[in-house]
């Protein structure tokens, strides 16, 4: 079987992209010339962090770690803490997630307002063709953080299984739903592609017969977590003889969607499937089934400094933080030509809100990892007179390669942040 760099494995209706592999580069090669690709993936928290518990009292390297930060703390020399950010004139309103991405001015009042194009899709304008998905705009809550330039919204993906199916379900409108059908018996999509799996694997490398069984164990695992969520769906609800407690269904889990999507987005890097992805977080009403939390997420957001509120939230966004360390952790175990996928990949997790409970846009929490910059310290800026949120997304088009001027109301990049190389 001759291999290269786009080989898909491809068997009754699925379509399997193969991880980087160092033998599909062959010295020369212009896979190999131009050395692994860089990416770039960005997380919005849509009721923010509660603020005491995830910026550091000190700067630079020297920093105590908060009790969310803790969370992280295997990834301390790959990550940046930043405070004091956010977008001049973007007014004090939950609508403030219009312009997350795109800093585009929003006042409080909406009326006028028209959006300019997001981070991601302007990166994909320059570096979008080289992948199959130029970009992938994924939500828990059905919003996008995507915007064209023209400022209409880019439609999200909402359902892991319909993500999936677009990443490895290809063929006739039969064989797709034959394997669908599959999915949903509990089969693999490995069991589809075995053989041509088995016939390529002894002309790799053992670096790369570790790397691919890897992503398979990867591809099962996500497989496995679908079927549980479809599963549960199916189950009739238990009858009680009491009035109905408040609403607690599948859109209050906010970890258990969060890691389908974050075990769908380290597929897709993975796999080069594209280099490119927003993903907005669940803020929800209802209560989510998280031990010693009976508040809905979004009440407890709005604590109005009510402590039993804000031990109730610091429940929930340690749970929030865990799901996003677990994240790296797959990221940064997924070896890729010396180095790991987090060594390229950018995470930019950050809110609209820097304080939900008043709706402020001030002092956003951010927290920048991998990607190849000089981490391991914490850059604080001044809250009142801080350089624009912008000047941290035009560092990062700069790391993709991207060489723009400037990028919604940047002033240039983002002191302090250096690359490594």
């Amino acid at each position: 079987m001759k291999l290269d760099r786009r080989r898909f494995l491809r068997a009754a209706g699925v379509t399997l992209a193969l991880p980087w592999l160092e033998s599909l580069a062959r010295p020369g090669s212009p896979a190999a010339s131009a050395g692994p690709p860089r990416r770039m993936v960005c997380i919005c928290t849509p009721l923010g962090l509660h603020a005491p518990n995830f910026f550091p009292e000190a700067s630079g390297r020297e920093y105590a770690l908060t009790p969310y930060l803790e969370v992280v703390r295997e990834f301390r020399n790959d990550i940046t803490v930043i405070s004091g950010l956010s977008h001049p004139e973007v007014g004090a309103s939950h609508d403030s997630i219009f312009s997350f991405l795109t800093a585009a001015p929003h006042p409080e009042r909406r009326a006028g307002f028209r959006n300019s194009i997001s981070l991601d899709q302007f990166a994909a304008g320059h570096i979008g063709g080289e992948t199959r998905f130029p970009s992938l705009a994924l939500s828990c809550e059905g919003f996008s953080l995507s915007w064209t330039r023209s400022g209409a919204i880019v439609p999200s993906d909402s359902f892991p299984s319909a993500v999936f199916a677009r990443l490895f379900l290809e063929g006739r409108p039969d064989e797709v739903e034959a394997q669908a059908r599959r999915l949903r018996d509990g089969r693999s999509v490995l069991d589809t592609v075995r053989e041509q799996a088995k016939t390529m694997q002894p002309q790799l490398g053992i670096a790369d017969r570790d790397k691919l069984d890897e992503y398979f164990s990867s591809v099962r695992e996500l497989e496995q977590r679908l079927a549980r969520s479809l599963e549960w769906s199916r189950r009739p609800r238990p009858q009680v003889n009491a009035g109905p407690p408040q609403d607690i269904t599948s859109g209050a889990d906010l970890v258990g969607r969060a890691r389908l999507m974050f075990d769908l987005i380290h597929l897709a890097l993975q796999t080069d499937s594209t280099r490119l992805i927003t993903l907005l977080l669940l803020g929800t009403s209802l209560v989510p089934p998280i031990a010693g939390v009976n508040l809905g997420h979004h009440d407890l957001s709005h604590h109005g400094q009510d402590p039993t509120k804000i031990a109730q939230l610091r429940t929930v966004e340690l749970e929030k933080m865990r799901t996003f360390a677990a994240f790296l952790t797959k990221l940064k175990d997924t070896r890729e030509q010396g180095g790991s996928l987090l060594d390229r990949t950018m995470v930019y997790f950050s809110s609209n809100l820097g304080n939900a409970s008043s709706h402020a846009t001030r002092n956003l929490p951010v927290l920048l990892a991998g990607g190849g910059f000089r981490h391991g310290q914490h850059l604080a800026f001044n809250p009142n007179n801080p350089p624009p949120l912008s000047n941290l997304y035009l560092s990062m088009l700069h790391r993709l390669g991207i060489d723009a001027n400037r990028f919604g109301t940047s002033s240039g990049t983002l002191r302090g942040l250096e690359p490594v190389s």
